[in-house]
């Protein structure tokens, strides 16, 4: 079993879907298992968390349909064969109407064997820097313009019912009131597709920032005398008790492995795994649609049709977390920790999800030696096996 930052062997007791402490029913109520799992000597793990989820399998969350919330069902059923248990459905910048349509039908909801459970929406966008878009189309970019807090949020997306995170551009006007009315709302915040320089990113922070979206991408690169948002992983400006936590797509393409180090080894705590997966993920090569936009994949990269900038990948969780473990050097709990311990810290339910701590919820992965998948459970109950 996957313990805080080691593997340890042991047994795992479930009852009505949390994990159970064991004394409790064995010196108090005296009782024994119903049912008992050899699990064969396996890894057993806390079930993954991918935050920033854009579709797969031809669902492209930023595209609406007759039906979004069957579309994100659709997909939460398919990801459990990496298992993802719990994630983000993510909308990239989109005119208003696409939000008005896509945000009340996707609802926060428990997984099962309906699929991975819904934590509420990513907002990638569209207040985010034109210099630093990456794949998001222009002209849907936003500004706050001069009202202050999120009134431009609300009129942009039709009100934040459902969703848990918005990534925006701090250096951008107006963003310090956003940043902080957004964080009372208890909505995390992340910084991302950003110009900004250090002391704007720590004053968002102050503010109440707390996540960094898919570090060193559509950002500044780093610089010695101004690291950027980057520099926020040694900052000595973050406030007492706070922490940083920053997305990496651990795909071998979206960073080099030696970045992927550096910041691993700068703030191992910090680092969270995500997919940053598009519709074309489980789909062959070819041209597909993300959002406003035409992507085209070519191998295991995805690009805006046409050019060579990337968008998204197609990487799934399972992927990421091996591809990480192997490329960082570190170990295997702590691969493990990437995908579901940080997400679930980062985010506030980690008394809910992403650890085997007793009485959290029983959501688990089951791998083999070499961390490929074998079976998926949410809640105690099986939901996919290979």
């Amino acid at each position: 079993m996957e313990r805080p930052h080691w593997l340890h062997l042991e047994d795992l007791w479930v009852r009505d879907g949390r994990i159970l402490d064991p004394e409790k029913l064995f010196f108090d109520e005296r009782g024994y298992a119903d049912r008992r799992l050899d699990c064969g000597g396996a890894i057993l793990a806390p079930g993954f968390i991918d935050v920033q989820l854009n579709g797969g399998y031809g669902v492209d969350f930023s595209t609406p349909s007759e039906d979004p919330g069957a579309g994100v069902a659709f997909v939460a059923k398919k990801i459990l064969e990496h298992g993802v248990t719990s994630f983000c459905p993510t909308l990239v910048t989109s005119p208003p109407s696409v939000y008005h349509k896509v945000l009340p039908e996707v609802k926060v909801q428990s997984g099962g064997v309906h699929g991975a459970g819904v934590l509420g929406v990513h907002l990638e966008g569209p207040f985010i820097s034109l210099e630093k878009k990456g794949a998001h189309p222009e002209q849907f970019l936003r500004t706050f313009g001069g009202s202050g807090g999120v009134r431009p949020l609300l009129e942009v997306y039709g009100g934040l019912d459902n969703v848990s995170m918005v990534t925006l551009a701090p250096e951008l006007a107006g963003s310090q009131s956003v940043v902080e009315e957004l964080s009372q709302r208890g909505v995390t915040v992340s910084l991302g597709h950003s110009v900004a320089n250090l002391s704007q990113a720590e004053e968002a922070v102050r503010q109440g920032a707390s996540f960094i979206t898919h570090l060193f991408n559509a950002m500044l690169p780093f610089h010695h005398r101004d690291p950027g948002i980057v520099g926020l992983l040694t900052s000595d400006r973050i406030p007492a008790g706070r922490s940083v936590f920053y997305g990496m797509i651990a795909d071998g393409i979206h960073t080099n492995p030696a970045a992927l180090r550096i910041a691993h080894r700068a703030h191992p705590a910090g680092l969270v795994l995500v997919t940053d997966a598009i519709m074309a993920m489980g789909l062959p090569p070819g041209r597909h649609t993300l959002g406003q936009q035409v992507i085209e994949i070519q191998g295991l990269h995805a690009y805006v049709a046409g050019t060579t900038t990337l968008s998204g990948s197609i990487a799934t969780m399972d992927m990421c977390v091996r591809h990480f473990q192997q490329a960082s050097g570190c170990s295997v709990p702590e691969a493990l920790e990437a995908a579901s311990l940080h997400p679930a810290q980062l985010l506030g339910i980690s008394h809910q999800k992403g650890s085997l701590e007793y009485g959290c919820d029983a959501d688990l992965v089951l791998m083999d030696d070499q961390m490929v998948l074998e079976a998926t459970f949410i809640s105690g109950v099986e939901v996919w096996r290979k």
